[in-house]
């Protein structure tokens, strides 16, 4: 049997990351504005999210403009929102069926093998969803690499990684470490050994006792 402790720290570290995926989702920084050109403007700065665009005044304004059209945006961009949407709707369903297969949980305590079998389907539920993730910030990352280092790209349309995207990839992470701790609650096989044979009961002696 798994031990109750792994398996609870898996399930909590997953958690987390699911949070963090929430977390990075939402934030609007995944990629920020380059300072690598000489004739850069410090007085603001730029950054981008999934949802919006903002710009950061110095004096502490900062002005967001949520993106208007679906269907104008790139497809790295779209891809990335869908991979991190189905990877927290994963998350929550791992959460919700890993509590069953938990041990300090009530529920199917009468089956302790299909209990752990639970525990190990939420392991692998937050494994596909740590992949999720981990495929979105990643291609994310690839992408704003591959616009800063195109000579194409002007000096002044640089981006660099946001603190959303570092988010992201500790969530995933965090996932799939707690996805795997689930499925070490995997049920072990018992071994098939012959059924043992009674031994036969000794006959009641019907004699007379002789001294």
């Amino acid at each position: 049997m798994a031990n109750a402790g792994l398996q609870l720290l898996g399930f909590i570290l997953a958690f987390l990351g699911w949070i963090g995926a929430i977390v990075s989702t939402a934030m609007p920084q995944w990629k920020t504005h380059s300072y690598a050109g000489d004739n850069i403007v410090t007085a603001q700065s730029i950054y981008e999210g999934l949802w919006m665009s903002c710009v950061s005044q110095s004096t502490g304004q900062i002005q967001c403009k949520v993106f208007d059209s679906l269907l104008n945006l790139n497809s790295t961009l779209q891809a990335t929102r869908a991979l991190m949407v189905v990877g927290i709707l994963l998350g929550l369903i791992a959460i919700l069926v890993a509590t069953v297969g938990m041990k300090c949980m009530k529920c199917l305590e009468d089956d302790e093998v299909q209990k752990m079998r639970m525990a190990v389907t939420g392991g692998v539920i937050f494994l596909i969803a740590g992949l999720a993730i981990l495929v979105a910030t990643a291609w994310y990352g690839n992408r704003i690499v591959q616009e800063f280092y195109d000579p194409m790209t002007p000096v002044n349309a640089r981006y660099e990684f946001g603190s959303a995207l570092f988010i992201g990839w500790a969530a995933a992470s965090l996932c799939l470490l707690g996805g795997a701790l689930l499925c070490c609650s995997c049920p072990r096989k018992t071994t098939s050994y012959p059924t043992p044979r009674p031994y036969p009961k000794p006959a009641p002696s019907s004699g007379k006792d002789y001294v």
